[in-house]
């Protein structure tokens, strides 16, 4: 390496603490990140590797955000991995995704650092779309760090907001028809009540990788005051100073909701 190569390091290592020190004392903290992790396949063809490499990088920087999240002090971690859409994707290429799924879940519960850092592991989606051993390991990693409450890290799992927001329809039809839920105490609490998010304070900030601008049926209901970052970077690429920046953007904008 070159003196001017170790000079951009230093350089760029002194622009990351400086926005790390920025991004914590700043009077405004998130709460709750989303974060859609996007570009793994793109990644992957850019980068002229097998998809499932694209998808085992992925994993792997998603380990890495967590302990930025942790550093950060961020208690509530939202990411979306799988979407109901996705299981339409060839066979073959939700096999590697499986196998990633239930090997990064027990990872995560016996790793030390979720337990050093109280953090409970929540799943949510249509769990039973899914083949025994994510199932198996989802139930391994939740039984694991249940009684845990100072971080929460949720994966979205065959996620798909619209269909969240009908099961909670429906169950809100049930229950008036019953004659257990009034009319009029059909209201915001009593839909954000029966989606999978109950226990969950809304996300403050959404980030999403690769280029793309949209949210994909990612928490609808959920992100109506969210603030929205799109970053071109894929999500292997996806590094410390990306989520800093994300961060930052935050901070900077302010939240009004709505007025």
């Amino acid at each position: 390496m070159g003196i001017s190569e170790r000079m951009g390091d230093v350089l760029g290592h002194a622009v990351q603490a400086k926005l790390l020190r920025e991004v914590l004392e700043h009077p405004l903290q998130v709460n709750h990140l989303a974060i859609i992790m996007d570009g793994n396949r793109r990644f992957a063809w850019k980068s002229k590797l097998a998809t499932g490499i694209g998808h085992r990088i992925g994993k792997e920087k998603l380990e890495r955000v967590l302990d930025w999240v942790l550093e950060l002090k961020i208690p509530w971690f939202t990411v979306y991995a799988l979407s109901t859409e996705n299981l339409n994707r060839p066979q073959e290429e939700l096999d590697v995704l499986f196998k990633l799924y239930a090997e990064g879940l027990r990872d995560i519960a016996d790793d030390p650092r979720i337990h050093e850092n109280n953090v409970k592991v929540h799943i949510i989606g249509r769990r039973e779309l899914l083949p025994e051993n994510v199932i198996e390991a989802i139930d391994y990693a939740e039984s694991k760090t249940k009684d845990y409450d100072d971080f929460v890290f949720t994966v979205c799992l065959a996620y798909g907001s619209r269909e969240e927001m009908i099961t909670a329809i429906q169950t809100i039809a049930k229950d008036f028809a019953s004659g257990d839920l009034a009319l009029d105490d059909i209201d915001q609490k009593a839909v954000s009540d029966r989606l999978y998010t109950a226990t969950m304070p809304d996300p403050d900030l959404v980030v999403r990788t690769s280029g793309e601008e949209r949210i994909s049926n990612f928490l609808l209901w959920q992100m109506a005051y969210s603030e929205l970052y799109f970053t071109d970077v894929f999500w292997p690429s996806f590094q410390k100073k990306d989520l800093l920046k994300a961060i930052r953007t935050y901070q900077e904008r302010g939240r009004r909701y709505g007025e």
